[in-house]
This record gives C-alpha cells, structure tokens and sequence, in this order.
C-alpha cells in the first residue's frame, strides 16, 4: 500500500526535527534548519505544524498515547496487580520511547500549558494514585512519587546501558523501595490521608523536593471554595516546578485538594 505523500512528508519533518532538537536542542533549532534539511520551504513546515511547539508536542505524543493506556489497562485491576502493571508498563514505555525521552528531557516544559500538558498532568496524577493504592498515607503517596521517577529518570542519565540491563535495574530499585515500611509513629490518620496523592512525576522528569512536612497538615476550616487568578498561577508554578505536593499546596492556598486538583487540570 503507497504511504499517503501528506503523511510521508509529515513524517520527515518529525524525523529531521527530532535528529536536529538532539543534535542541538529545541531552542536552537529553527524551522529554517528543519527546512534546509528536507529541502523543504519554511511555509511547507507550517502547512504541517503551525509552530515549533507543535512539532515537540507531535514528538511527544507517542509516549503520552501509550502511557494513558497502559493506565486504563490497569485501571479496574486489583490494587497490587494494578501497580505493578503500572511500574512493569511505565519502564517498558520509557524504554520504548528512548531516543525522544533523553532528547525532550530538558525541553518537555517547553510543551505549554496545552492539551498536551494537560494530558501528562492527569497521567502523572492517575499513576501515583494507582500505585500508592487507596486510602493511602503520607508515606505511601511519598513513595509512589518516588517509584515513578524510579520508572522514568534513570532512562536519562544511563544512556550506555542496554535496555534489557536498564530495565533489570530499574525494577530491583523500585521493589526495593515499596518494601514493607516499619511502623511510623508520626504517620498521619487514615482519616487525613484519604486527602489524596503528592506531586505527579512527568515522564523522565525531574524529581519532586519537599513539601516541607505539609503532607501532614490537618485541614482547616473555612476554607474558600476556589481560587483567585493570582492563586491558580501560583499553584499551577509551584505544581509544574515539582517543589510542592498537591497537598502542600492546597495547605500553602487554604483550600482544599480537590479545588487545587480542579484548577490544575482545567
């Protein structure tokens, strides 16, 4: 079957378009290189990508397809089998898209505040929870978050170790660290834990920092139902920046996790 020449040549740009982002980098690389490169016009670029965030978002787009439906896979699974569905698939995934992954590392920010980023907001948000398990604690969802980078980062920085090393690797870390935890004193009740999942990981992302112990605040009351337009910039910055838990954020604004959650995927 004759490939169609529109998609053949969309195709191509993509491919140019990823050796010359690797080569060197999304924010020096033109549409013009892109161009020169396929011989192609400028305007025969735009015909197929309106803007270069475009083509990083088409680049990207495999893994995010893929990662949303390894987690619809392991949606309705019991909760053990459900996160090791999610770990096993989400390196195998990683994996998968190797050679795009170490060359958005530094550049997946750069996708906006799209569809795109939406997307990997919710996929973030839906593996932690699937991996910490209902009802969850501070710790469990510390963890969790911990696990995906686990999946995800060491793709990025072990460039010259094979995939099947890799994978071995990453998974006895993961298991490693979702051993059994002993008895923490200072957990926090069940009844404050049902507040939800800490920070999502973005694929091969940057590891999420301290939430400065406001996982393990209690709710206050009185809290308002929503969020001023200063306020959703603010959690939507700390959020992307990995500093702050979806917890912590809630604490830091005096509102509740789901309004934070509302407005972090709106």
């Amino acid at each position: 079957m004759t490939a169609d020449p529109a998609d053949d040549t969309r195709t191509r740009i993509l491919r140019a378009a990823l050796d010359l982002f690797a080569e060197h980098g999304y924010q020096r690389t033109s549409l013009r290189q892109i161009g020169e490169r396929l011989r192609l016009t400028k305007a025969a670029i735009l015909y197929h990508f309106p803007a270069k965030e475009n083509l990083l978002a088409a680049l990207v787009e495999p893994l995010v397809a893929d990662l949303e439906a390894l987690l619809d896979s392991a949606q309705h699974q019991p909760t053990e089998l459900a996160r090791w569905t999610v770990l096993e698939g989400w390196v195998d995934v990683m994996l998968a898209h190797r050679r795009p992954l170490g060359m958005l590392f530094h550049d997946i920010a750069l996708v906006g505040r799209g569809d795109t980023y939406h997307r990997l907001m919710v996929i973030a948000m839906r593996a932690n929870d699937l991996i910490a398990g209902p009802n969850a604690g501070r710790r469990e969802r510390v963890r969790a978050v911990q696990a995906v980078a686990a999946c995800s980062d060491p793709i990025v920085f072990f460039t010259d170790v094979s995939d099947e090393v890799l994978r071995a690797d990453m998974l006895d870390g993961v298991r490693r660290l979702l051993a059994p935890l002993p008895a923490d004193p200072a957990a926090e009740p069940h009844s404050d834990a049902t507040l939800g999942s800490a920070t999502p990981t973005l694929p091969a992302g940057a590891a999420s920092g301290p939430a400065s112990g406001a996982g393990s605040r209690r709710r206050r009351p009185g809290r308002p139902p929503a969020l001023g337009r200063e306020q959703v910039e603010a959690a939507r910055r700390m959020h992307a920046a990995g500093t702050h838990s979806v917890d912590a954020i809630a604490a830091e604004l005096g509102v509740s996790r789901a309004t934070v959650y509302r407005h972090l995927t709106a």
